[in-house]
């Protein structure tokens, strides 16, 4: 049975039904491709994470299409609503203690007193949150610990059947996921660095943010667990040469690689091209193991090397 569909008009409202009827679907974001399921339907939210076949100590991020919603949702402050306005939609999730003590969304925040929440920045996926009158709650739509879909096609062969239906909205632009922020302190904390970097920000606060990696073992957020985004193959990452018998996957100016996530040592391409190109790597590489050229920590960098450093982890 093929589960993908066109994403036109149609199928997002036939999508929005399957939503509010507790199934799940699969739809693009500028990160990566979500599995949604409404976050008050407490059946369908455990579906995601046997679909998954993640745990459920490890939280899921809920996905709303409009800012004015969010003070209704989690406690919220004129710091929280700046950065909203600023950088939502887009690829940045909020860390908020909650208001909305609906117990049905407890699983979604893995029985914490916190949730994660974002806007995403495609018209796709907004369109699909306010047509189910639900916020969607969506990690990555991937095996767990598996490399994340950035095509409709990804998920396909990840889920299979376990999806009703997959909105096929073509490649996703960012291409890693969001940038995590824990804003329920008075210094902000960086929980996963993604599609927003940490440097604008800053910038934007004229403040530092704190770094943590959380504990793998108790994850506030998702991505904190040490083995994550993981290809089949073994992954050498900083690797400056190619070993015999590696796949070389190259960043900038790398004369044998056997891909290369961009050859101008662009990050954003690099970050687009991340994942995709991970998937390709374990289909091309045969018998050989992988490798990773060394990728600056400036900017989009630090969501990279975040990613390939859990990648890699054995």
């Amino acid at each position: 049975m093929n589960n993908i569909y066109p994403a036109n008009s149609a199928n997002i409202t036939l999508a929005s039904e399957v939503i509010r009827k507790g199934g799940l679907v699969s739809f693009p974001t500028e990160t990566v491709y979500g599995l949604g399921a409404d976050v008050y339907n407490t059946q369908a939210v455990a579906s995601i994470f046997e679909a998954k076949n993640r745990p459920h100590f490890d939280p899921l991020i809920s996905h709303i299409a409009d800012i004015d919603f969010l003070p209704t949702y989690a406690q919220t402050d004129d710091r929280v609503l700046a950065l909203a306005k600023h950088f939502c939609p887009g690829p940045l999730t909020f860390i908020l203690n909650r208001t909305d003590n609906n117990p049905a969304i407890d699983l979604a925040c893995s029985g914490l007193n916190k949730i994660a929440v974002r806007l995403p920045d495609n018209p796709i996926a907004l369109d699909l949150i306010r047509q189910s009158g639900v916020p969607i709650v969506a990690p990555s739509a991937n095996k767990f610990k598996s490399v994340s879909p950035t095509t409709a096609q990804h998920v396909r062969e990840s889920l299979g059947d376990k999806v009703n239906m997959i909105l096929d909205g073509g490649p996703c632009r960012v291409g890693v996921e969001s940038t995590i922020i824990d804003v329920t302190q008075k210094q902000i904390v960086l929980l996963r660095a993604g599609g927003t970097a940490v440097e604008e920000i800053e910038s934007f606060l004229g403040e530092k943010i704190l770094i943590s990696d959380g504990d793998p073992n108790k994850p506030s957020a998702p991505g904190q667990l040490l083995k994550h985004y993981a290809p089949k193959k073994s992954l050498r990452i900083n690797a400056v040469h190619k070993k015999e018998n590696e796949f070389l996957i190259g960043f900038g100016d790398v004369k044998d690689a056997d891909l290369n996530l961009s050859p101008s040592g662009d990050l954003k391409e690099a970050a687009s091209n991340l994942f995709a190109y991970m998937r390709l790597a374990d289909e091309q590489a045969n018998d050989k193991t992988l490798a990773m050229s060394p990728i600056p920590t400036t900017g989009l960098g630090l969501a990279i090397n975040d990613r390939i450093k859990r990648a890699s982890y054995k």
